[in-house]
């Protein structure tokens, strides 16, 4: 266990709640102390959910652990079961809690409830919260899936698939049913049951009665649809339609499963379009780093390398559970990949890499923002303004349309704020210039020191390890040429600069220095 300020996955138990939370009549009861409900903040307060996930907490303190704790976990657990009536219930421990060793399972059976109750053991000091969901689904689909069912005759009715692994707290899951759904149906397959989100007890009953399941985020459904295969022989669809050419691949398989026509899929993606134009000229061969879940990075790197050009010069995920594809992607890059849950370690290869765009989590934003470079979420874990009132899937071809938005105004908008920038002394461009949409008549900005223009201890501070500091041997006009670079490529020209002027033993930079640098690293 390592000590951390951030975390890119919570306990087992977390994920657990992001199954129940996304489920209907289903309620989890979690033996866990009175600190442990931090965890209804993740929904209510990020995902903005309009009502607290169904969990009750037998919130013990420090002065229970004397007591019968057992007892405690049983009268919570049957005040839950009258209060809520849920359909079926979850029981389980919490991290801290495991160390107590109740037996949440025995107690609950002990109890003889008049509703499936599954058992969750999910090992905290080992396991993580993506593990716990796909263990909770597997455990809820096992437990409450009606082995006699099985899919109606043809006969002319159209096929059915299940939508498995959208759960709650899901980067962007809400709106990747609605469109993956739209997609089926243009395509001429309807939907059988949509899991976890959305479904009750009801609904995983009837599960066998697809005549295929389609795996959205392996990372929740993969053994869960290992187990229908086994079971009721559903085949799997698996291709993850995140980007133009993915969409393409996963409407081909799911045809190929359900024998109907793949041209009935409409494309309705701007992404092929942008990839031809001139406009993307100028973005072509950016380089960029990638580091998420391992569904998404994959989905990702293809995407940034196939269809809109960039360069893939990092690749990574936190889940070691996935690190087998992620090493088979790596290899289609010529990459080493960097699979670790270490955010500082993420922050050293975006440091010494260099990338021009980062694609990741809330923590690569994090880290982006201090180096001062352009980033793009692609992945939980996320923070609140990843869950947006808008329709904005990833997947599909709409889901195109997004990820082309999401990954190059990053790029756009730091190329115009460093042509303001450039142009800030020009009297139409200068602070003290009125706003031009407001017409010639419009009052003026009041007087402001120009950022580069101001005293050291004015600028903001930036952590030790990543400030830029010019050295005494600067001159006048190389610094100033300096500032003609891009803002998100000026830390990487100075340090060539600096680097190369060590290596040749130059103690004053000047403009020269500067040029020759720059034709020293392009070569």
């Amino acid at each position: 266990m390592q000590l951390t300020v951030w975390t890119y996955e919570g306990p087992p138990h977390v994920g657990a709640m992001r199954v129940a939370t996304a489920m209907e009549g289903v309620h989890y009861v979690l033996h866990a102390p009175q600190g442990d409900t931090y965890a209804d903040l993740l929904f209510t307060m990020i995902e903005r959910r309009g009502k607290r996930p169904p969990v009750t907490y037998t919130t013990f303190q420090a002065r229970d652990l004397g007591k019968d704790t057992a007892q405690l976990f049983q009268s919570a657990a049957r005040d839950a079961f009258e209060r809520f009536q849920p359909q079926a219930m979850l029981v389980g421990a919490s991290c801290t809690a495991e160390l107590i060793q109740d037996d949440p399972a025995g107690l609950v059976e002990a109890m003889r409830l008049p509703v499936p109750v599954v058992a969750l053991e999910l090992p905290s000091y080992q396991r993580k919260e993506n593990w716990g969901a796909a263990e909770t689904l597997y455990q809820l689909v096992r437990t409450l899936a009606d082995r006699e069912a099985k899919p109606a005759p043809r006969d002319g009715r159209r096929p059915l698939a299940n939508l498995l692994g959208p759960t709650a707290l899901g980067f962007r899951h809400r709106d990747d049913i609605v469109e993956i759904t739209r997609l089926l149906g243009t395509l001429g397959v309807d939907v059988n049951v949509v899991a976890p989100l959305g479904a009750s007890p009801a609904d995983l009953k009837r599960l066998g009665a697809a005549d295929f399941n389609i795996c959205l985020y392996p990372e929740i459904a993969d053994t869960t649809c290992r187990w229908l295969e086994k079971s009721f022989g559903q085949k799997t669809v698996r291709t993850i339609p995140i980007g133009h050419g993915a969409t393409l691949d996963f409407i081909a398989e799911v045809a190929a499963l359900a024998g109907v026509d793949a041209a009935a899929a409409l494309d309705t993606s701007r992404l092929p379009w942008w990839s031809r134009s001139v406009d993307s000229t100028y973005l072509t061969a950016k380089r960029v780093f990638i580091f998420g879940d391992a569904t998404h990075t994959v989905a990702a790197a293809r995407v940034a390398r196939d269809e809109l050009g960039f360069e893939v010069v990092g690749l990574g995920c936190y889940n070691r559970e996935f690190a087998r594809e992620i090493r088979d992607a790596a290899k289609l890059y010529g990459l080493e990949p960097l699979i670790t849950d270490d955010y500082l370690a993420v922050e050293e290869a975006i440091q010494a890499l260099q990338p021009e765009l980062v694609l990741g989590t809330q923590m690569e934003r994090h880290i982006a923002k201090r180096l001062r470079i352009p980033c793009a979420v692609i992945s939980a874990p996320v923070h609140v303004q990843d869950f947006p009132a808008r329709y904005s899937p990833q997947m599909g071809f709409e889901g195109a349309n997004v990820l082309f938005d999401t990954w190059v105004h990053p790029l756009v908008m730091g190329l115009e704020e460093h042509l303001l920038t450039m142009f800030r002394d020009d009297f139409e461009f200068s602070d003290s210039a009125g706003a031009s949409h407001l017409g010639h008549g419009s009052a003026a900005l009041p007087d402001r020191q120009p950022i580069a223009d101001a005293a050291p201890d004015a600028m903001p501070a930036a952590p030790s390890h990543i400030i830029e500091v010019a050295p005494a041997g600067w001159s006048a006009d190389a610094e100033k040429e300096l500032l003609k670079i891009p803002f998100f490529v000026r830390g990487k020209a100075r340090r060539n600069t600096e680097r190369y002027a060590t290596e040749q033993g130059i103690a004053a930079i000047t403009l020269d220095t500067l040029y020759e640098a720059k034709a020293h690293y392009a070569r």
